[in-house]
């Protein structure tokens, strides 16, 4: 990071931003009283829409691009495929030598059917919302970092990539193409989860793949023939127990999220369908979970009259410390002193798309969002003081990269 880069470079557009907390908020606010669980089609298409007018103001090159459609396995035990959003991209100054990425995703797990939908204020000044911290706040911390950007005459020498997805919060199925592609044609990637309540960002953080086993018997009455019948419910119990044992190290873990199976009592059931997720820290461990569930499973088949297909993949690989990254986390302390703060960094067992650009070999900071918490639950809160100073940490980040050139 050049050490030239100095208060002049910045003072205007950090006083641009001092105006803009009421503004940032509100947009917050409308974002997140807007549905778009990964599967709410139109809950996606109309923040899209308001995004679009949004970053609109930053005369870039702005296209939206259709998603492919998810894969998975339906509960009768079958392969189907899901339509998914589209996402949002926009870039600037593409020919440019260096080029930053900057992306977050505008879907929630939050289902339209879903009881919390809206936005509420707490006691201690908090905003209680769906997706207000995960990731409606780092929606717009992003935007109002690049706009303040713009206005600095720094802003000529580097090119920039936005891109906001439909659907991170089921491991990006339908834009890991668009990940990969644009990692290839960026230097640095600076991502907008939200940052732990106490400012901490995060470094690592571990893999994460879903698996379905589908397990298939044989029906039977289960008073006349009780015998001819093999249970695939006992079968897929059986594996699920397996699995459930391998958890002997808090560097690995096995979560038997879902099970499925059966239907009339007195029918021995055919069909049972038993769903994992798995969380590693190196690729090494990754091989390991996938040769012992292809055991498993192998083992499971030699009982008479079962078969147990295994289904899915590590969908978010490792993100572990990298030259790149701990260049990147220097800059952003630099950035951070500048601004009168420290940054704590530690590791989480969350994975993000950050995993995936790190994959596709693009070092990253994926938590330079506004400070929040209990994510992914209805006490989710965004710490509304936070948005101004995580856009100007951002903004100066730029600026750094700019100042190079």
């Amino acid at each position: 990071m050049n050490s030239l880069l100095n208060e002049s470079d910045w003072l205007q557009e950090f006083d641009w931003l001092d105006k803009q907390s009421d503004a940032m908020l509100q947009l917050v606010e409308n974002l997140a009283n807007i549905n778009s669980g990964t599967f709410n089609l139109d809950g996606l298409k109309t923040v899209a829409e308001c995004l679009t007018n949004e970053f609109g103001k930053l005369d870039g090159d702005l296209s939206i691009l259709e998603s492919h459609p998810q894969h998975s396995i339906n509960s009768a035990g079958k392969p189907e495929q899901q339509k998914l959003g589209n996402s949002i991209h926009i870039s600037k100054r593409v020919a440019a030598k260096k080029k930053i990425l900057l992306c977050i995703h505008m879907d929630t797990v939050y289902a339209k059917d879903h009881s919390f939908q809206k936005c509420q204020w707490l006691e201690n000044g908090n905003l209680n919302g769906p997706g207000v911290a995960d990731a409606k706040g780092g929606l717009i911390v992003m935007l109002y970092a690049l706009l303040a950007f713009e206005k600095s005459p720094l802003a000529k020498n580097i090119g920039w990539e936005v891109l906001i997805n439909p659907d991170e919060e089921i491991g990006s199925p339908g834009s890991v193409h668009l990940i990969n592609e644009i990692a290839q044609r960026c230097s640095a990637g600076l991502l907008f989860e939200p940052a732990l309540p106490d400012g901490t960002l995060v470094s690592w953080r571990k893999g994460s793949g879903n698996f379905t086993f589908v397990a298939k018997g044989r029906s039977a009455h289960s008073g006349r023939e009780f015998e001819k019948g093999r249970n695939a419910i006992v079968a897929m119990a059986k594996l699920m127990e397996a699995i459930d044992q391998l958890n002997s190290t808090p560097e690995i873990t096995y979560n038997i999220g879902n099970f499925q199976g059966g239907g009339a009592l007195n029918v021995v059931p055919d069909l049972a369908i038993g769903r994992v997720n798995v969380r590693i820290k190196t690729v090494e461990q990754q091989n390991q979970v996938e040769q012992q569930f292809a055991e498993l499973v192998r083992t499971a088949n030699q009982s008479d009259g079962i078969s147990i297909e295994m289904h899915g993949q590590f969908s978010s690989p490792p993100k572990p410390m990298s030259q790149g990254t701990a260049e990147l986390q220097l800059r952003i302390e630099k950035c951070a002193e500048m601004l009168g703060k420290q940054i704590n960094w530690r590791g989480t067992g969350g994975a993000s798309d950050g995993n995936k650009f790190a994959a596709a070999g693009l070092p990253n900071i994926d938590t330079l969002g506004p400070r929040g918490g209990d994510i992914h639950s209805m006490d989710e809160y965004l710490i509304p003081e936070s948005l101004v100073p995580s856009a100007k940490l951002v903004t100066l980040i730029l600026l750094s990269f700019a100042n190079e050139i």
